[in-house]
């Protein structure tokens, strides 16, 4: 989850990333930080990408992903759930290095006097990083490229 300014209030952004190939599987803003939002985002990227293998949900240590409700649904879907080590924020890096691309290639230098101009800006960013941005650990390719079938 990461903060997002919206005439001088945040905004919150949760976001669902398959780390294996690096793609964006969804994500949901909001203005309150809370398993509500974090829901939504895992609900949608389930919604829109289908496994039959063992999945690892891999999240930060925040109330929003070791809540109960959060819990119980990762539990449902039989996902298996990873946290950081206490005080090991690199452990969430593949996250952290979405938001600081996306924050450098988008938001940093704008202001956003309208949540919906925010809005735009990530519906717009979100498809350039899954099948323009290359990655220099998928051999510079985009995430969706990467995911493609020979």
């Amino acid at each position: 989850m990461t903060y997002l300014k919206v005439r001088g209030q945040w905004r919150y952004l949760a976001v669902v990333l398959d780390k294996y190939s690096r793609r964006i599987l969804s994500w949901s803003m909001s203005k309150e930080r809370n398993v509500a939002l974090t829901l939504k985002a895992l609900n949608r990227a389930v919604r829109h990408r289908r496994t039959a293998h063992k999945v690892i949900f891999h999240s930060d240590r925040g109330i929003e992903y070791a809540g109960f409700a959060y819990r119980q649904r990762l539990a449902r879907l039989g996902f298996t759930q990873s946290m950081n080590r206490p005080r090991h924020m690199n452990d969430n890096a593949h996250m952290e290095s979405f938001f600081q691309s996306m924050k450098s290639d988008t938001i940093h230098g704008e202001r956003f006097d309208h949540e919906q101009t925010l809005l735009d800006a990530i519906r717009s960013y979100v498809p350039f990083y899954n099948h323009q941005r290359l990655h220099s650990s998928l051999g510079y390719t985009a995430p969706a490229h990467f995911e493609a079938p020979c």
